[in-house]
């Protein structure tokens, strides 16, 4: 018996809706579906609640327990801040799509099936492609097309696995599995394509820069933490994992470092954030899935809080590159600060959410013996407060003077922003308000002497060393190619590679048959002659005239030879 909407049905009508309304209906209907939509998800008590019978198989529709939960909350409140940061100035057709998207994501929350799961992960494809083409310019409609390319990949590898284990399992329930099998190592590949794991990330450092101030909003709130529950229900303590995740860190912090756009450093960090989740999901303990569970929730706001201020920074003054601008904080002081406190927030720094999030993940390591884990979780840490707690705020609103003096956030946009920054305070202050929400109960105090020295000693020494090598990070107007080098190099490359050897191969063919030919002309032209010569006579074996004994002889020979294979 069914109680209540499924909570992803409320933010689909929401976006079919937003097309026909107009005004202060519109207006409304932006900021009450995403609230009504959170009520919703807190109404799903943990279980099976809605079920239906496709063909052998139980769909079922909502599950709910406290991950699930979780995650949906934080989607729904995402899609509050971003509808009414967005509302005044985007179209409605790309607020209408992103929250379609948000819905994908609320949809694969409480999925508990593999096929619900993955009709609403091609949901949150479909729609984030749109989002990014609604940037509108050519690059956002290329970078779409690399989008749903990678997107469309990743949905037809995890649909190979999700009919394999259909198949040799006869189940589509949603449970912890290991990669032990092609089925599985299927799956575990298309949710890593999700969550921007190299050598298959460019697709986000691609992307989300070329989509409009709004539109990267959103972005960078659905897809990739999908990707992390998913991971989370599905592969919890998986040890590869470990590796993918560490690996992901330093990526994205080095690329970070040597990037020039603005939301292209966001874009990197997102891809580094994503594997401190990745690696705690790797470890597999308690703690260690709190740990990330709590930093996508956290995540989710500081990293909106920075897209917040970048967007108000572009949407200001056209502007995407830290070369182009400087001195902002004259004429956005209220950006300024909003964006400091996001850049503190992913860094870690204490008192904000990012410390109490991030520490467990590394207290986790810890607790199992991972010591190199646990001494490059640090590392990154320190990483992470150079290229996205000093450098996005130094550059952007401080440093140089650009001579640019915009306003400052219009009133939605500065609501929009200064609710997420109290959040990023208000969870690290006290963090036990997010603690009580988390799938297993926590021990845990990140507050100790111990740690809080030691995360500011990291910090305030990273700090040191980023104005110590400042004339080494000036930017330029160069790019930094990562593995979007495949599409913007390799590719093309081989393109034309593969049409000049097309075209080799072609004139080699006609060279050969042009000769074949000419041999062929020249044999029959001895054989039969011409049609005519300047003599009116035919030259050619058969074509001249023979004498008549020379004509006796050989039919002589042909009919002797005939008698004797006859007679044989």
């Amino acid at each position: 018996m069914i109680d209540f909407l499924h909570p992803a049905l409320v933010m689909l009508v929401g976006a079919l809706l937003i097309g026909p309304a107009r005004g202060a209906v519109r207006s409304a209907l932006v900021l009450l579906a995403p609230l009504a939509t959170l009520a919703l998800v807190w109404q799903v008590p943990d279980g099976i609640q809605m079920s239906v019978q496709f063909l052998q198989y139980p769909i079922e529709l909502v599950e709910g327990s406290p991950v699930r939960r979780l995650f949906a909350t934080i989607f729904a409140v995402m899609a509050f801040a971003g509808g009414l940061y967005a509302f005044r100035q985007a179209r409605w057709f790309e607020l209408a799509a992103a929250y379609a998207y948000a819905a994908g994501a609320i949809g694969v929350s409480f999925a508990g099936d593999l096929i619900t799961f993955f009709l609403f992960w091609e949901l949150m494809a479909l729609f984030s492609t749109v989002v990014v083409w609604c940037g509108g310019t050519p690059g956002a409609r290329a970078a779409g097309i690399r989008y749903a390319i990678m997107h469309l990949l990743g949905g037809v590898i995890l649909k190979v696995g999700i009919e394999g284990v259909m198949v040799h399992t006869g189940s589509i329930e949603v449970k912890p599995m290991l990669a032990d099998s092609f089925d599985h190592w299927m799956i575990l590949i298309g949710i890593l394509i999700n969550a921007a794991a190299p050598p298959v990330s460019a697709w986000l450092s691609d992307a989300y820069p070329e989509s409009s101030p709004t539109g990267s909003v959103f972005l960078s709130a659905f897809t990739t933490k999908t990707a992390v529950l998913a991971l989370i229900l599905l592969f919890p303590g998986e040890p590869v994992l470990i590796g993918i995740g560490l690996f992901m860190i330093m990526y994205g912090i080095i690329y970070a470092l040597l990037e020039n756009n603005i939301r292209r450093i966001l874009a990197f960090s997102v891809v580094n954030q994503v594997g401190f989740m990745v690696c705690a999901i790797g470890i597999g303990t308690q703690m260690a899935i709190n740990g990330a569970a709590a930093h996508a929730f956290a995540h989710i706001i500081y990293k909106a809080l920075l897209y917040l201020s970048a967007g108000v920074v572009v949407y200001r003054t056209g502007k995407n590159k830290c070369s182009e601008v400087g001195g902002l904080f004259r004429t956005m002081p209220l950006t300024a600060v909003c964006g400091i406190i996001g850049a503190l927030a992913i860094s870690g720094f204490p008192l904000t959410s990012g410390f109490t999030t991030k520490t467990m993940i590394s207290q986790a390591a810890a607790h199992e013996g991972l010591a190199c884990v646990w001494f490059m979780l640090a590392a990154a840490s320190a990483g992470v407060f150079l290229h996205a707690g000093i450098k996005f705020p130094w550059f952007v609103f401080f440093q140089k003077d650009s001579g640019l003096r915009p306003k400052d956030a219009p009133w939605n946009m500065a609501a929009a922003m200064v609710l997420f920054s109290f959040l990023c305070i208000l969870l690290g202050v006290a963090p036990e308000l997010l603690y009580r929400f988390l799938p297993y109960p926590v021990e845990y105090q990140a507050y100790t002497a111990g740690k809080v020295v030691f995360y500011l000693q990291l910090l305030l020494f990273s700090g040191l060393a980023f104005f110590l090598l400042l004339p080494l990070m000036k930017r330029t107007e160069t790019i930094s190619l990562d593995f979007d080098w495949l599409w913007r190099v390799a590719l093309p490359a081989l393109v034309r590679g593969a049409g000049k050897l097309a075209g080799s191969a072609i004139d080699a063919t006609a060279g050969l048959a042009a000769r074949i030919g000419n041999r062929l002309g020249a044999r029959g032209r001895h054989l039969f002659g011409a049609e005519d010569t300047a003599e009116g006579k035919a030259y050619g074996v058969f074509a001249r005239a023979w004498p008549i004994g020379t004509t006796a002889l050989w039919i002589a020979v042909l009919l002797s030879a005939y008698a004797f294979f006859y007679y044989l």
